[in-house]
């Protein structure tokens, strides 16, 4: 019985130092997290049309941004990512840049609010810009949680001795984590105009 006893913890002790546990654990984490920004997308995309059509009724005559943050709600909602292709660079970068577009048409509804304001006292309106505001919050924090979770995966899977199961058991490759938008590193400038 020692015998075996011995055999077993021999085979075992290797098997726990090369990641054969540690990297599906690590795995599971960034899918984890990947699904919490997916969520916090979705809640996104579904407060989206409640708030075009608040702003609708108020400012008819901006079809086209509306037009707009409607179509870039669509793109974005159609772009599926997998926890599989969280190691596709090009679907991931489809995938993000489809969701920064949005942003961007989101900003542009957000300019044509400024100019009515009566649409801004409107209760159903604060309620949804306030909604809104919270889910682009909780974006970035998923975001930033999803980031730390690739970060720790992609070190395990690549340091001793972690690499050897990543690559013998699994055939692990690397997660892609969110970018800065282009053009983010550069502080945008603010004109207050003299009114002339």
């Amino acid at each position: 019985m020692d015998m075996r006893r011995a055999i077993i913890m021999a085979t075992a002790l290797p098997l726990a130092a090369c990641g054969v546990n540690s990297v599906p654990t690590a795995e599971e984490a960034v899918n984890a997290k990947w699904a919490e920004v997916q969520n916090q997308y979705q809640r996104r995309a579904d407060l989206i049309p409640n708030l075009v059509a608040t702003v609708k009724g108020f400012a008819g005559q901006e079809e086209r941004v509306l037009t707009r943050v409607t179509q870039a709600r669509a793109q974005a909602t159609a772009i599926n990512v997998t926890t599989d292709d969280l190691s596709d660079p090009a679907t991931f970068q489809r995938f993000q840049g489809a969701q920064n577009q949005l942003t961007q048409a989101l900003g542009q509804l957000r300019t044509v609010v400024e100019a009515y304001p009566q649409l801004t006292s409107n209760q159903n309106f604060l309620s949804l810009q306030s909604q809104l505001e919270g889910t682009e919050n909780r974006i970035t924090i998923a975001r930033r949680d999803y980031n730390e979770a690739v970060q720790a995966y992609n070190t395990r899977i690549r340091t001793f001795p972690d690499a050897i199961g990543a690559r013998v058991f699994y055939g692990a490759k690397p997660k892609q984590s969110f970018q800065a938008q282009a053009g983010s590193e550069v502080a945008p400038s603010v004109d207050f105009g003299n009114g002339a």
